[in-house]
C-alpha cells in the first residue's frame, strides 16, 4: 500500500500526483504476487479479482496478476477424506473406486476421480449410459473456513486505510470490491448453490447441441462436497491439440461467445470463470464447462442497458455507446466525450480482429493523460463478474483464433434474437414522438417571437447570462491575482526593510517572498495524469507476439 500510495502521490498522503514509468508498476505488481501467493488461498481469489479490474490498478499490475492462478498445492488426503466421509458416510461405502491424487486443485477445494457403484447410480437424478459411472468430486478443503473468515477480517480492517491512499474513484470501486469479494468467496464455498446454479444453467442449455454441462449427482452432494458427471475434454486454449484432432476452433470460439451472450442477455445466470482451466472441448467439438462456483445473477435493467450497449457496437453508434456506459454507471457523466468516443473507435477496430495503428494509440494515450487526471471508468458491483466473463472469454477466443470478430458474432445473435428490430422499431416511435412535439413546438413559437420583438421595442428587454467554468479559470485567476500582489508587496517590503538596516526582518520577507513564487509557479503548471492507459487485448497479444 505505501509503494502503491508513493508512485501516486509525491508525499504520500499529500502533494502533486505522480507519474510512475510501467517498470516501477511492473515491479511494484511482482511483489504484490508473492505477497498474495505467500498469504495463502484467500489472498490469491483477491488477486484473481483484481487482475479484472482496471478501474482499481494500472495496467502493468493487471497484466502481471492476470497470471495469477489457482496454483496451490493439494491439501493431504487424511483432510480431505475426512470432510468427505463428514458429508457423504465411508468413502468405501459410498464409492465404488476412489482416486486420492487430486485431479485438480484449487485454493478452496480440490477435485478427484471416482466411479460410483450400480446401487449409488441408481440413486442419480441423472444416467448416461457407461460413462456414467465415472464421477468428478469436489470436496472443499479442510478448515478453510476458518482461515477465510480470518483473512476477511483482515480485508476488511485494511480497507479504510487503503482508502487513505486513493483518489475518490478508486475509493468507489475498492468499496465495491471490498464487498464483492465477501459475498463472492463465501457463495464459492457453498456447494449446494454451486448445484443448483449448475442446474439451472444446464436446463437453460438444453436444446443447444454446442455444449456440455455435467450432471450432478445429488445422492452424493451436499454443502462440502459436490460429485458430478465426469466428462473429459481437451483443454481449451491446448491449440496444437485442438488442430490434430480437427476440430473448427472459429466455430468453438462462436459458441464459446454466443453461449455468454445468451447466459447474460437472456437468461440471467451465467457460469462466471471461463478460465481456460474451466472449459474443455470434446472430440465431436462440443464445449464443456467446468466449476460453476463463480456464477452470478443479471439484474433485467442491466440486461436492458448491455443490450443497448451491445446494439450501439453492432451499428458503430458511438455516442449510443457512450449513452449506455454512462446509463449503467460505468462512465462517469463528465467524462471528456471526444477523447472517450476516439477510445471507443478503436475498441471497435481491436474487436473486429483490425490492425490499428501504433501511432494512433499511443496519440489517444496522450489525450487521456493530457485532459484526464482521474480515469473516468468506474466498475459498479453489479457489473465487476461481468467484466470479468467479458475479459477472460475474450481471451479465450483470440486464442482460438486471432482474428475472431466479437462484434460480427453479437450482431447476429442480437439479430437472430430480434434484439435490433425491436431497437429500430423504438428507435421509429422515439423519432415520431419527437416530431410530433417539433410540430407543437413550432405552433407556439411564432406568439412568443412576437412578444420578444415586442418587448425589444419598448427597450424592456433583459438578457441574463451565466458563464459555467468547470476548469475553475476563474478562480486559478484569482489565485494568480492574489499571488501576484502579495508578492509584490513582499518584494518592496523587504527592499524597504533592507533599506532601514533591518537584516532580520528582510530576510523572513525574503523568505515570505520564496514561498509566493512556489505557489505562484504551482498555478501555472497543468496537471498532470496517472498515467491510466486503455488496454487493447488483441493489440497486446500482438505486441507480445512481435516482442517474443
Amino acid at each position: 500500500m505505501l509503494a502503491y500510495a508513493r508512485d501516486r502521490r509525491r508525499f504520500l498522503l499529500f502533494g502533486r500526483p505522480r507519474r510512475v514509468e510501467p517498470e516501477t508498476h511492473r515491479h511494484r505488481a511482482e511483489v504484490l504476487l508473492e505477497s498474495l501467493l505467500t498469504l495463502g488461498p484467500t489472498f490469491i481469489k483477491l488477486g484473481q479479482l483484481l487482475s479484472t479490474r482496471p478501474d482499481v490498478l494500472p495496467p502493468a499490475y493487471i497484466d502481471v496478476l492476470a497470471s495469477l492462478q489457482d496454483d496451490v498445492p493439494p491439501a493431504p488426503w487424511p483432510g480431505a477424506k475426512r470432510v468427505l466421509e463428514d458429508e457423504l458416510g465411508p468413502v468405501d461405502e459410498r464409492f465404488a473406486a476412489f482416486d486420492t491424487e487430486p485431479i485438480s486443485g484449487a485454493s478452496l477445494g480440490q477435485v478427484y476421480r471416482a466411479r460410483l457403484d450400480r446401487e449409488s447410480e441408481h440413486a442419480r437424478t441423472h444416467t448416461s449410459g457407461e460413462g456414467g459411472h465415472a464421477v468428478a468430486v469436489k470436496i472443499r478443503r479442510p478448515d478453510i473456513e476458518d482461515l477465510v473468515r480470518a483473512d476477511l477480517r483482515v480485508i476488511k480492517w485494511s480497507l479504510p486505510l487503503l482508502l487513505y491512499f486513493v483518489d475518490d474513484a478508486r475509493s468507489f470501486s475498492l468499496e465495491n470490491l471490498a464487498e464483492e469479494f465477501s459475498k463472492t468467496i463465501r457463495e464459492e464455498m457453498d456447494y449446494e448453490r454451486e448445484a443448483a446454479m449448475l442446474t439451472e444453467i444446464q436446463s437453460n442449455f438444453a436444446d443447444d447441441d454446442g455444449l456440455v454441462i455435467p450432471d450432478v449427482v445429488e445422492s452424493h452432494s451436499g454443502p462440502r462436497v459436490l460429485t458430478m458427471e465426469y466428462i473429459e475434454g481437451t483443454k481449451i486454449n491446448d491449440v496444437d491439440e485442438l488442430e490434430r484432432r480437427g476440430i473448427d476452433r472459429t466455430r468453438v470460439a462462436t459458441d464459446l461467445q454466443r453461449a455468454y451472450l445468451q447466459m447474460i442477455i437472456d437468461d440471467g445466470v451465467f457460469h462466471a470463470d471461463p478460465h481456460p482451466g474451466n472449459l474443455a472441448v470434446t472430440d465431436d467439438g462440443r464445449i464443456v464447462f467446468y466449476d460453476f462456483g463463480m456464477s452470478g445473477r443479471v439484474d433485467p435493467f442491466v440486461q436492458d442497458k448491455i443490450v443497448d450497449f451491445y446494439i450501439a457496437v453492432a451499428n458503430q453508434d458511438i455516442d449510443g455507446i457512450l449513452d449506455a456506459l454512462v446509463e449503467i454507471g460505468t462512465l462517469s457523466p463528465d467524462a471528456d466525450r471526444g477523447v472517450m468516443a476516439e477510445v471507443m473507435e478503436i475498441a471497435i477496430q481491436d474487436a473486429r480482429g483490425e490492425d490499428i495503428e501504433q501511432y494512433r494509440v499511443n496519440q489517444i494515450v496522450g489525450q487521456i493523460e493530457d485532459s484526464i487526471y482521474e480515469f473516468p471508468l468506474r466498475l459498479p458491483k453489479n457489473l465487476a463478474l461481468i467484466l470479468r466473463v467479458a475479459t477472460v472469454v475474450e481471451g479465450v477466443c483470440v486464442t482460438l483464433d486471432e482474428d475472431f470478430d466479437f462484434i460480427s458474432t453479437a450482431t447476429e445473435y442480437l439479430t437472430e434474437q430480434g434484439y435490433r428490430e425491436e431497437s429500430i422499431r423504438n428507435y421509429i416511435d422515439e423519432t415520431g414522438r419527437q416530431l410530433r412535439r417539433s410540430g407543437e413546438s413550432l405552433t407556439r413559437l411564432a406568439p412568443k417571437t412576437e412578444r420578444a420583438l415586442d418587448r425589444l421595442d419598448r427597450d424592456d428587454l433583459f438578457v441574463r447570462i451565466g458563464v459555467e467554468d468547470e476548469q475553475n479559470v476563474f478562480d486559478k485567476l484569482a489565485k494568480r491575482l492574489v499571488y501576484g500582489m502579495l508578492l509584490t508587496m513582499s518584494l518592496f517590503s523587504m527592499g524597504v526593510l533592507y533599506a532601514l538596516e533591518a537584516p532580520r526582518a528582510s530576510v523572513v520577507a525574503a523568505g515570505f517572498s520564496v514561498i509566493v513564487v512556489i505557489q505562484l509557479y504551482r498555478s501555472f503548471r497543468s496537471p498532470t495524469s496517472i498515467g491510466a492507459r486503455p488496454q487493447f487485448t488483441r493489440q497486446n497479444l500482438r505486441q507480445r507476439r512481435g516482442e517474443e
